[in-house]
């Protein structure tokens, strides 16, 4: 499979994480909610890399990757735990299109941090997600 494939089907997921995550917290504490929900993802993850098998590959990883797994893991910690408590007080359909602001801050963070060149075409989309984002949360 290519890239925007998966990335088709990261998307489509990520909406039903809204969705079954607003219907789920009714009543529960937000960060209980995300610390049953990392469960359930670890043990899910750690069930794909051994039918894989590749979870040898473990020890041949650099102590430079892993800062930045583990900096990425501590991120996505600290999303979760925001955008659950986001979905806890607000409006779905408001909650994850902010969240969705992620995507035109990492294409400027993908100029300033790691160097890659600005284009057209991704400086426009992220002008249009922010003004998506903008509409869709303050127009009525």
């Amino acid at each position: 499979m290519s890239w925007v494939l998966y990335a088709i089907l990261s998307a489509f997921f990520a909406s039903l994480v809204a969705i079954f995550g607003k219907i789920g917290i009714k009543g529960v504490d937000s960060n209980l909610a995300v610390a049953i929900r990392t469960v359930i993802i670890v043990v899910f993850a750690w069930g794909i890399v051994a039918l894989q098998g590749n979870a040898g590959d473990l020890f041949k990883i650099s102590k430079y990757s892993y800062l930045f797994i583990v900096l990425s893991a501590i991120a996505t910690g600290l999303s979760w735990l925001f955008y659950y408590k986001a979905l806890q007080i607000g409006e779905a359909s408001k909650v994850a299109p902010i969240d969705k602001l992620s995507v035109a801050l990492t294409i400027v963070l993908a100029f300033v941090l790691l160097g890659e060149k600005p284009t057209v075409g991704n400086v426009t989309g992220g002008i249009l997600v922010t003004a998506g984002v903008l509409a869709t949360v303050f127009l009525k």
